[in-house]
């Protein structure tokens, strides 16, 4: 993680009622495209760090065998299982642990899968853990928007038929009542969320690196609530950051959005989802010296 900031149990507090509503979807075909790409026949097991309040975990679950979610948040956690009784999926279950808790009994695993999740943990430590979690073969997924070299996410050009959210604009107004430095839990992300997977997986010891860009595009209008559930699930945004201003902010979140479209509705373009894989490495066989 990030120089300045350590991990705390508020990061997320507040965020898991408004995760499924206010998030964008991964590009649909992700999960085809990892099926693809790891082989998957719905046997062995998959481990999801840092799972939230599930959406992954239940898109791959029926590539598996066994899917274990793991998440320090029992509030996501709770609402990943409600997701998954709601939609009948019962070859998954939930434990609350910190990736750096890792392995925790779980066991042994054929995929682990970061979804924007990764960048929360100490990367080092973490991915060394995992490699020793894996199966001979196993994949260490890295999944996420597609981002641009600023590492935001790629966003495509404004939809003609309603206006886009004016993320500009809100982000003035979260600098406004938070401060110019971005917010996570009590303290803040002063250089922003960090990058260079690559280089920490390869001095783990991983190998045998790939990557796939899953297209997507697809047009998604939002209601204002829609995108005022964006702004809360966001842990610089959480709730609780804003305190007894909680109210006012969302008065004027609001009031900007209600500025930006009359009738409250806005329209974008789904971001591609970037997929990264790397294996554990080939095993070597020892072999007795020569007589």
């Amino acid at each position: 993680m990030t120089d300045g900031w350590q991990w705390d149990s508020s990061l997320f507090a507040g965020t898991s009622a408004h995760y499924e509503r206010g998030r964008l979807p991964y590009a649909p075909g992700y999960a085809e495209t990892l099926a693809g790409a790891l082989g998957l026949d719905g046997r062995g097991r998959l481990l999801d760090v840092g799972c939230g309040p599930g959406l992954v975990a239940l898109a791959l679950a029926p590539l598996y065998t066994e899917v274990v979610g793991v998440d320090p948040d029992r509030d996501m956690l709770a609402e990943a299982a409600r997701q998954a009784a709601r939609r009948g999926v019962a070859n998954v279950r939930w434990a609350a642990a910190r990736a750096e808790e890792l392995p925790a009994g779980l066991g042994e695993f054929r995929t682990v899968v970061f979804a924007n999740s990764f960048h929360w943990t100490d990367r080092d430590r973490v991915a060394a853990t995992v490699l020793g979690m894996l199966e001979p073969g196993g994949a260490f997924v890295h999944l996420s928007d597609l981002k641009d070299r600023s590492g935001e996410p790629v966003r495509q050009p404004r939809p003609a038929s309603r206006p886009a959210p004016p993320y500009e604009g809100m982000r003035a107004l979260v600098r406004r009542y938070l401060g110019p430095v971005r917010r996570a839990g009590r303290g803040t992300l002063p250089h922003g969320t960090p990058g260079g997977e690559e280089a920490v997986l390869a001095r783990a010891g991983f190998a045998d690196f790939s990557r796939y860009v899953v297209p997507a595009g697809q047009l998604v209008q939002r209601s204002t609530d829609d995108v005022v559930a964006w702004v809360f699930s966001r842990s610089d945004t959480a709730p609780h950051l804003f305190g007894d201003r909680t109210a006012d902010f969302e008065r004027d979140l609001r009031a900007l959005l209600r500025q930006a479209s009359g009738d409250g509705l806005f329209a974008e373009f789904l971001p591609a989802t970037e997929i990264k894989i790397w294996r554990t490495p080939p095993q070597v066989t020892s072999h007795p010296a020569p007589l």
